[in-house]
């Protein structure tokens, strides 16, 4: 009997769509986003791992374009569960599907095949686009998949993409931004690195902070759906917000502050603790970490209604309630649908991630759900009770909550 060939990960499509994609697309995303990219050579017979930070929701083609060779992604599995959308994205561009919220090992040895067959590889290590405009946190477990592959790696830098597109925003800025490889990183040098100080390498030179007033980045609506990455008010602690054009209102306290072209607040009639987003950012996470979840258990500390789904991993969305409400309390997360009720306990959840703008999966035994608000819901926040939830019941001084 025939043994059957192993298939190969490496196609000739890939290349053929990336330069089809490149001439359709490249040209536009420049424009829109204003972005210079400094282009980047991969002579024949060479390969790269390139890694880059995560500041827009097109940094894959920023990526595309500064190279001239296909990189196969490593990407998240919420882009594998569209259905019909993802079959081609897997068709034409091969990504390397890797689960969020794990070490996923099968990622790794993906990774591993396709270096094997000549491709390059390109990842963001936080996984996360940043919120707050400050290089999300990455786990440690990156340096063993690079010391694994022992090709070069290539720093991408994407800057000022936090001012032209910020997580929590639609409307594209003014303002231009830059994207440039900044380092190579070679086997002989990181391979004589513990773990640990490779980590610190390779984070020092990914790290981006977007919180100064660097530059201005213009447009009529800079404040619109800041209400997706703030949640507490340093008056009135848990609320709810409302952003219009520039301005940015707490619906408890009726206090409002602008959000400058320069990505600085201002107070409107008053002075302002908070500086930027980021310095807001800080404060929320100092607040959720000092708030004892379990006087929040009787009632629900917010309520929203939302687009309820299983997600089939890897495949499709099969959708439960298009009009499901959730509610999060400080040790469950209760989702109320038209045949029934579901109830996700904090201790038992194996995850609660951000995906995109406000969506958010719930991995929970073996399954996974997720909900899908409308243009103003907050999602960071159910992640954010998942780790502080996490973090004061497992014995733990942990302050970390999940980005």
């Amino acid at each position: 009997m025939k043994t059957k060939k192993p298939k190969k990960w490496v196609k000739k499509r890939h290349f053929l769509a990336r330069l089809i994609i490149k001439t359709v697309f490249g040209l536009s995303i420049k424009f829109k986003y204003k972005a210079k990219i400094q282009k980047f050579k991969i002579e024949k017979g060479k390969q790269y791992l390139v890694i880059y930070n995560h500041q827009t929701g097109f940094d894959q083609f920023f990526v595309m374009l500064a190279f001239n060779r296909h990189l196969y992604q490593i990407a998240s599995e919420d882009i594998f569960s569209l259905g019909f959308a993802s079959r081609c994205i897997e068709f034409f561009g091969g990504p390397i599907p890797i689960k969020k919220q794990t070490n996923d090992i099968r990622a790794v040895m993906n990774a591993l095949k396709v270096v094997k067959e000549g491709g390059s590889l390109a990842l963001s290590p936080e996984g996360n686009r940043t919120f707050s405009g400050r290089t999300c946190y990455f786990k440690p477990s990156i340096v063993k998949m690079i010391k694994a592959l022992k090709i070069p790696v290539a720093v991408l830098r994407i800057e000022d993409g936090y001012g032209v597109l910020p997580r929590w925003a639609d409307d594209v800025r003014s303002g231009g931004m830059n994207v440039y490889v900044k380092r190579i990183i070679e086997p002989e040098e990181y391979l004589s690195l513990s773990d640990e100080d490779l980590h610190s390498l390779v984070s020092k030179e990914l790290y981006v902070d977007e919180s100064s007033p660097n530059k201005e980045f213009k447009h009529k609506n800079l404040a619109h759906y800041l209400e997706r990455a703030i949640y507490y008010c340093p008056n009135c602690g848990f609320s709810v917000f409302e952003s219009n054009k520039d301005l940015f209102e707490c619906k408890k306290c009726k206090k409002v502050v602008r959000y400058l072209p320069n990505k600085q607040f201002e107070g409107v009639g008053f002075d302002f603790k908070y500086k930027n987003v980021l310095d807001w950012y800080d404060g929320q996470s100092e607040f959720i970490n000092g708030v004892n979840l379990d006087e929040f258990t009787n009632e629900p500390v917010y309520k929203d209604q939302v687009l309820f789904s299983e997600v089939i991993l890897f495949k499709r969305k099969r959708k439960i309630d298009k009009k499901a409400q959730v509610c999060l309390y400080g040790d469950k997360i209760v989702v109320k649908y038209k045949k029934g009720e579901m109830t996700f306990d904090l201790e038992n959840a194996g995850a609660v991630t951000v995906l995109g703008r406000n969506k958010v999966n719930i991995y929970y035994g073996d399954k996974c759900y997720q909900i899908k608000g409308d243009k103003r819901m907050n999602g960071l926040k159910y992640v954010h009770f998942f780790h502080r939830y996490k973090n004061s019941h497992g014995g733990e001084n942990n302050e970390f909550l999940g980005l």
